[in-house]
């Protein structure tokens, strides 16, 4: 059961992924202490920038992230407009080029669910979810 959620969109500017990362903080902050302990609020934020700039630099530069507060998770939703799914890829140690994110979402999230998103243009898009804890134990 969603007990809140909350939206923003924007477009790939250089401080989209900044800006994606201090609405997570608000709604965060909406949700109270009780809610959620810090160490797991970190992690909602980490997960946010990951799945942002995902979304911004393989998904069409353009994303709408959607956080929910279900019982026991937080659910980091971010929609973009490729029907590409994430992929596992070897990190670049040497050219900086990535691959680290996809990873890192998958070791910190209990869950990862990517679905088409149902829309009216052939070239689709898709939403990848990554459900996280709110507390130690969840």
């Amino acid at each position: 059961m969603t007990t809140m959620s909350a939206e923003c969109t924007a477009l790939a500017s250089l401080s989209a992924v900044a800006e994606a990362r201090q609405a997570a903080r608000s709604f965060l902050e909406t949700l109270g202490q009780q809610a959620i302990e810090p160490e797991h609020a970190d992690t909602v934020i980490l997960v946010v920038s990951e799945l942002v700039t995902n979304a911004l630099r393989h998904g069409g530069g353009s994303y709408t992230l959607r956080p929910a507060v279900h019982h026991d998770t937080i659910e980091v939703a971010v929609e973009d407009s490729s029907p590409l799914p994430p992929r596992m890829r070897t990190p670049d140690l040497v050219d900086g080029t990535g691959g680290f994110g996809w990873h890192m979402v998958n070791d910190l999230a209990h869950a990862t669910i990517v679905t088409p998103t149902p829309t009216p243009t052939p070239e689709g898009g898709k939403t990848v979810r990554a459900l996280l804890p709110r507390r130690t134990g969840a």
